[in-house]
């Protein structure tokens, strides 16, 4: 799972669920003959093969159950343009609960047992939930949220066991991050994968890395040179504002902030960076009407993809 940034300029938010389920299959012996017969037949063999074989997966998929986070009554309390009917934006799975996140901001719990939904989980009338995140380390969802009184401007994180959704309690739980300052251009990302949780103080121009367990801070990084990081499996990448020749580039260990590694990479004067990326130990460096270069952070043995002009 790769890492969630949540920015903190507004957005709208509401919608409706669909799980699917097998049904029974008829005559499947008869079916699975005539497929045979249909590939064996066809001019185009692999190409009949694969797309019988693409229904055949979906053929049995049907309307198990509906949800909708859209309830008159409930969403009468909230803002007049909250309360507006729209489309689903985010679904999340936490065991027995499905989270479903309108694009009005409204965020509903719904219980996979009953089939009925459990509760909201918009706290006060001007909530506006922006987006959520399931921490399976301490089974305990994130709401990420902004709020009328703020504008709508600043993220506002809240943890809440699922025990807690499960009763219907959703106000048991408690604020995250209070004393960062999250507003726009702030953010905050989440990482799975690493188990951190990654803010950025505007104010501060201030990058603070959090455990994902407990919250706990772990180190800063204050440097308002950073243009950008990009995180990846066991490592930070710190992207600093560019010279006309070259961009500096610096590797951390994302468990302590430790430097692995600080470098210039050489770069084409007078063009614009189109991207820079990490995945693992390469670096994927790309300019405007240049090739593709792959970087190998630990022998910086560098590699172009010559024809790749432009990667979509």
């Amino acid at each position: 799972m790769e890492a969630r940034r949540i920015s903190a300029t507004p957005r709208p938010c509401n919608g409706r669920r669909v799980v699917a389920r097998k049904r029974p299959r008829q005559e499947a012996v008869i079916s699975s003959v005539r497929k045979l017969q249909r590939r064996e037949i066809s001019s185009r063999r692999e190409r009949s093969f694969a797309m019988n074989s693409a229904q055949e997966r979906f053929r049995n998929i049907q309307l198990q159950e509906e949800f909708d986070t859209h309830d008159p009554k409930e969403n009468n309390a909230l803002l007049p343009y909250i309360r507006k009917r729209s489309k689903i934006i985010e679904i999340v799975a936490a065991r027995d609960i499905v989270f479903a996140l309108s694009q009005s901001g409204v965020c509903a719990a719904f219980s996979r047992v009953t089939n009925k939904r459990i509760c909201f989980l918009n706290g006060s009338p001007d909530e506006v939930v922006r987006s959520l995140f399931y921490n399976k380390n301490n089974d305990s969802l994130i709401t990420v949220s902004v709020y009328g009184s703020e504008n709508f401007s600043a993220l506002r994180c809240k943890t809440t066991r699922i025990e807690y959704i499960r009763r219907g309690t959703p106000d048991a739980g408690f604020p995250l991050f209070e004393t960062e300052s999250l507003k726009w251009p702030g953010f905050v990302e989440f990482d799975d994968v690493n188990g951190k949780v990654l803010t950025y103080s505007a104010q501060d121009s201030t990058y603070k890395v959090f455990d994902l367990k407990n919250y706990t801070l772990l180190y800063s990084i204050s440097d308002k040179n950073v243009q950008e990081i990009k995180i990846s499996p066991g490592i930070m990448l710190l992207i600093y504002t560019r010279t006309s020749s070259s961009i500096p580039l610096k590797i951390l260990n994302i468990e302590d902030g430790t430097v692995l590694k600080f470098f210039n990479h050489l770069l084409h004067r007078n063009k614009k960076v189109d991207f820079i990326e990490q995945f693992n130990e390469k670096l994927l460096v790309k300019q405007d009407g240049e090739n593709l270069q792959i970087l190998d952070v630990r022998n910086f043995q560098l590699t172009e993809q010559f024809g790749i002009s432009e990667v979509n």
